[in-house]
């Protein structure tokens, strides 16, 4: 088996990104930036797409010296690489899951904000275990009894992220269609309906449902969520999975799109109070 690629660090894309702005501000293509600087050229890839581990201290340096970039930012950037392995919320079991899971897990420990749109599941943050099992045994349908158990053992472990001292801002807008369905049967459903209600109550937790009343809506082509990092200069990025595989979107028209159409969704949906009366109606009726 071929080593398994490290996982990009919110750090490592953020140093990406500032490199291919000095490179493009400059008016050069990588293949000029290689030759000049006697980079290999995949190297350079590898460091402006954050596929690699943090860069080698002298590697960087010849860039930014070759950039002309003044020394606080040097600085800066140094600073980045030097930090750039250190990754958010890390799970014992962490090089066992799909490399794209592993990294989104690295992503969503480092996010200030978690905004998901779910059109036929509870977000896996909120899921109780008996559901979350019972999603993991239907989808998965070709994966072993202790690789269910992984993956449901990672996704509870994930939910310590909404109870640190610290938590992030979550956001869920759920499709009534996620709610109806009995996954698990009616005594898991009715379960996993109460937690929803029970965790909208809290500060840092926002849940609302699109009523099938609202009728078409820009979210019925798919899922998606949207990570926001705490500093401004760290990119944001939109994780999508999927049947063709796990995607992130990180391009800033991409993140525009994602972020109106999150707007819209929640406009749409109801308000938070009638959300929660909602879940508790389903609940209640099962």
């Amino acid at each position: 088996m071929p080593p398994r690629r490290p996982a990009p660090t919110v750090r490592l894309r953020r140093l990406a990104a500032e490199l291919r702005r000095l490179r493009t501000d400059a008016g050069l293509t990588r293949e000029e930036v290689a030759s000049r600087t006697n980079i290999d050229p995949a190297t350079l890839y590898r460091i402006e797409t954050a596929r690699a581990r943090r860069p080698q201290k002298r590697t960087l340096l010849a860039i930014l010296a070759f950039y002309g970039v003044d020394e606080q930012t040097q600085e800066e950037l140094l600073a980045l690489s030097r930090d750039g392995d250190r990754q958010g919320m890390l799970l014992p079991y962490h090089d066992e899951l799909p490399e794209e899971y592993a990294t989104y897990i690295g992503f969503e420990g480092e996010a200030r904000t978690v905004a998901t749109y779910e059109s036929l599941f509870v977000p896996g943050l909120l899921q109780t275990e008996d559901y979350a099992r019972a999603v993991v045994s239907g989808v998965l349908t070709t994966a072993s009894a202790d690789e269910v158990e992984q993956r449901v053992r990672a996704r509870i472990d994930r939910q310590a992220l909404l109870s640190t001292a610290d938590p992030p801002r979550f956001w869920a807008v759920v499709d009534e269609a996620a709610l109806r369905r009995a996954v698990g049967g009616p005594k898991v459903m009715s379960a996993q309906l109460a937690r929803l209600a029970e965790a909208a109550a809290r500060p840092n937790i926002t849940v609302q449902v699109i009523a099938f009343t609202a009728g078409a809506h820009p979210g019925m082509p798919g899922s998606f969520i949207l990570l926001d990092f705490p500093d401004p200069a760290d990119p944001a990025v939109v994780y999508i999975d999927s049947m063709a595989g796990d995607l992130f979107l990180e391009a800033d028209a991409e993140i525009r799109r994602y972020r109106a159409i999150f707007d819209s969704l929640r406009a749409i949906a109801l308000a938070p109070a009638d959300s929660r009366q909602l879940l508790t109606d389903l609940a209640d009726r099962l």
